[in-house]
Order: C-alpha cells, then sequence, then structure tokens
C-alpha cells in the first residue's frame, strides 16, 4: 500500500537539449553528467542520442530526458524536430574556438523557431580546462548570456567542473516554473464557481505526471 508521503510525490519528466556546433563537447558534458565519463577519442554525434538522469527538488522526484543533438550541418534538418516538446536548453560553445561562440546566435535562433518561448537557455563555455589558449573571455560570455536573458557558466567536461550545476541549474529552473504553473492552475480550479454557485473543490492530495512531449 501507498504510504501519504508517496501520495504527495510529483513525478516530472523534463526534456532537455544540448545543442551547439560539433565538437564543442556536447557530448562529454552528457556522458560526465550522466556516468561521471569522458572519452578523450569521442566521435561525433550521428543524429540524436539521450540520456535519462533523475535528481531530487524539494521533495519530488525530476527525471531528465537530456539529447544531445548533432553538431553538422547536415543533421540539422533530421535533428530539428527533436527540439519538439523541449522545456530546458543548454547551448554549448568552446572557449577556445571563438567561430563556435560566434555561432551561439544561430542556435538561439533554431531554437527559437522549434520550440516553446518558455524553455529555460543556458549559455555553456565548455572547455575551462583549456583557459590558457581561451578565445572568448568569461566576461564575453556573460555579456552574451545577459543579452538574450540566459544563464551562463563556464564548465570542464575533461576535469569535470561545474558539469552537475549546468544541469541541475536549469532542471531547477524549469521546476520552479513548472510549479508556479501549477499553483496557477490549481488556484483557477479552486476559484471556478459553478453553475449551482459552489466553488469547485480541488484534491489536495491528488497525484500528478508532468510528461513534456517526450519525442521516441
Amino acid at each position: 500500500m501507498a504510504s501519504h508521503h508517496d501520495d504527495q510525490i510529483e513525478d516530472y519528466l523534463f526534456k532537455v537539449v544540448l545543442i551547439g556546433d560539433s565538437a564543442v563537447g556536447k557530448s562529454n558534458l552528457l556522458s560526465r553528467y550522466a556516468r561521471n565519463e569522458f572519452n578523450n577519442n569521442s566521435k561525433a554525434t550521428i543524429g540524436v542520442e539521450f540520456q535519462t538522469q533523475s535528481m531530487e527538488i524539494q521533495g519530488k522526484e525530476v527525471k531528465a530526458q537530456i539529447w544531445d543533438t548533432a553538431g553538422q550541418e547536415r543533421f540539422r534538418a533530421v535533428t530539428s524536430a527533436y527540439y519538439r516538446g523541449a522545456v530546458g536548453a543548454l547551448i554549448v560553445y568552446d572557449i577556445t574556438r571563438r567561430a563556435t561562440f560566434e555561432n551561439v546566435g544561430r542556435w538561439l535562433e533554431e531554437l527559437k523557431v522549434h520550440s516553446d518561448s518558455s524553455v529555460v537557455v543556458m549559455l555553456v563555455g565548455n572547455k575551462s580546462d583549456l583557459a590558457h589558449i581561451r578565445e572568448v573571455t568569461v566576461e564575453e560570455g556573460t555579456a552574451l548570456a545577459e543579452q538574450h536573458n540566459m544563464s551562463f557558466i563556464e564548465t570542464s567536461a575533461l576535469e569535470s567542473v561545474n558539469v552537475i550545476n549546468a544541469f541541475q541549474t536549469v532542471l531547477r529552473e524549469i521546476h520552479k516554473i513548472v510549479s508556479r504553473k501549477a499553483l496557477a492552475a490549481d488556484s483557477t480550479k479552486n476559484n471556478t464557481v459553478l453553475s449551482s454557485g459552489q466553488k469547485l473543490a480541488g484534491n489536495n492530495n491528488s497525484k500528478h505526471r508532468y510528461n513534456w512531449n517526450i519525442c521516441t
């Protein structure tokens, strides 16, 4: 028999996409976060791959389905469908390759076209372990993120620096937005006046599941 505590748990399933140019380290960021692994000989992603990772936020189980999209131009038409249903995105660039930073605007436009306007976006400057040969400063990353209302972080998949922090920050922000929307919806429901003049009673013990159209 389920306990009262179990009845109170809401399961959240969020789709998050990793986007950015090829070879910026998206796959290694995901493997470091999901399996604490790093592959020096990582090959370019073909199409789309994903990992599922769980964490607890405010006593609730949050499951993230994180999609690693190919950065190569020839796959972009194929992967565009995988933006559908995404509620979070990490746009990754390589701090040692300015061209990948300059292309962030293009990825933002693509995200805008294929996803909902409320998607939570974080700008990620990867390969901070190579700071001695960086071509993009922290200040430039911060300024671009502020310009587009994104959060910003620098990471190192190789040294496992800020990787967990990056993903969990995005998931917490998504959870905050979803919880706010759920509270607003419950408030509206509980204040709906029925034709009899009575208010619609909310069930405070109901169990909800939020599933954002995860593509397969």
